[in-house]
């Protein structure tokens, strides 16, 4: 047998020299592989809650943050924006907001939590343009029935203050409402879902 005169003890330090060596160089490999899946800091931040002071938002005022690289508005309607919100149900396509494109604190007639704010994501829902604010009523463009509300440059979709379609255009969809709560009166907290606070 070819075993006489091997030293025993020295073969086995060996293997397990070996062993843990080959241990230690796949665990060198394996960390920065597994550390490549973790999202990245730029990628945390740009998901990152965004927090919103109202304090300062006047009536009929548009403040745009972004929020996950979109833009997402918050208005201040005016008391005579939220009575013609119920006047626009026949001319558009989901009046009740059945395509649950809101979190369910925000599946009302206003689509928000607070009746006077309304926060959503200012993409457009057919190829994804930005629509253009247009709070004035009745314009020589957009018809004796415009009460306010989104314009598409686009494609010409067009939404009223809370976000909803009209019927007619090419979005089919109403304006997303993203996940949202106020953490005071005078703050918002866009991007988490912390109930209707």
């Amino acid at each position: 047998m070819a075993t006489e005169g091997v030293d025993q003890n020295k073969r086995r330090f060996l293997t397990s020299t070996t062993a843990v060596v080959g241990a230690v160089g796949a665990g060198f490999v394996a960390v920065p592989f597994l550390a490549s899946w973790a999202p990245s800091e730029r990628a945390k931040t740009a998901g990152a809650p965004v927090e919103v002071d109202i304090s300062k938002l006047q009536e009929g005022q548009l403040l745009t943050v972004e929020w996950r690289g979109k833009p997402v508005w918050i208005i201040k309607r005016t008391q005579q924006n939220l009575k013609d919100l119920a006047t626009l149900d026949d001319n558009l396509r989901d009046p009740a907001s059945d395509n649950d494109q809101q979190p369910a604190y925000a599946a009302n007639a206003t689509r928000s939590i607070k009746p006077e704010v309304v926060v959503m994501v200012g993409i457009c829902t057919h190829l994804g343009c930005s629509p253009t604010y247009r709070p004035e009523m009745a314009p020589a463009d957009l018809g004796e029935d415009w009460k306010g509300g989104f314009f598409c440059p686009c494609h010409g979709s067009k939404f009223d203050l809370a976000g909803r379609v009209y019927k007619s255009v090419p979005a089919p969809l109403n304006l997303e409402i993203p996940p949202h709560f106020y953490k005071s009166d005078r703050t918002i907290l866009v991007g988490e879902d912390g109930g209707a606070a």
